[in-house]
């Protein structure tokens, strides 16, 4: 049995090295992420983390683990911003206000999938656009849902937020490793 991370997100490796889970291979699957038309933020971001579980290559006995983070105000997608000037208008939506971030995350076994989603709310302050200009210079808000990391930079944007931090970073560990051990991963096992 091998655990296989259907995604190249550094964040996501880092987070799971969080809980002393190094997976053995790295697939990232190549799918269309484009939403549907009228489609929600959260039925989005589930379909997205089981369309990537199902479109990584594994074997029958693999664990195949995908996950999906969006960004969401009201009924409106930011996914990951395709440049500076799309960043800064997602930036500039958000400064003030409260949205919320949805990760979902999809583990296969199989034929057999385990799902999970987290919603998690989120404020970022009142930003001068000074800050903004700062943000895109450092390029951290590329390929990062909604433009911004809470994890690097972005953090000093971020008064408050209501639900799983690490979820917000873009993989949450609690929910990760309950649907590692659904799908029989030793999670402990070799643990002092």
């Amino acid at each position: 049995m091998q655990l296989i991370l259907g995604s190249g997100s550094p964040r996501r490796r880092e987070l799971l090295a969080q809980i002393g889970v190094v997976p053995d291979a790295i697939r990232p699957p190549e799918i269309d992420e484009i939403p549907h038309k009228a489609e929600l933020p959260r039925p989005y971001c589930v379909r997205m983390a089981r369309e990537k579980a199902w479109a990584t290559e594994a074997g029958p006995d693999d664990i195949v683990l995908a996950a999906d983070t969006t960004v969401a105000m009201g009924r409106r997608i930011l996914g990951k911003p395709e440049d500076a000037g799309q960043a800064a208008q997602f930036l500039h939506a958000l400064s003030g206000r409260r949205h919320r971030v949805i990760t979902a995350v999809a583990l296969r076994r199989g034929a057999q999938l385990w799902e999970r989603d987290v919603l998690s709310a989120v404020k970022l302050k009142r930003l001068s656009d000074e800050e903004i200009n700062a943000y895109l210079a450092s390029g951290e808000w590329q390929g990062k849902a909604g433009g911004y990391g809470i994890q690097g930079l972005a953090g000093a944007f971020v008064p408050w937020i209501s639900g799983s931090f690490t979820g917000i970073v873009g993989l949450p560990l609690a929910e990760t490793a309950g649907l590692l051990q659904a799908a029989g991963y030793p999670l402990w096992k070799d643990r002092p």
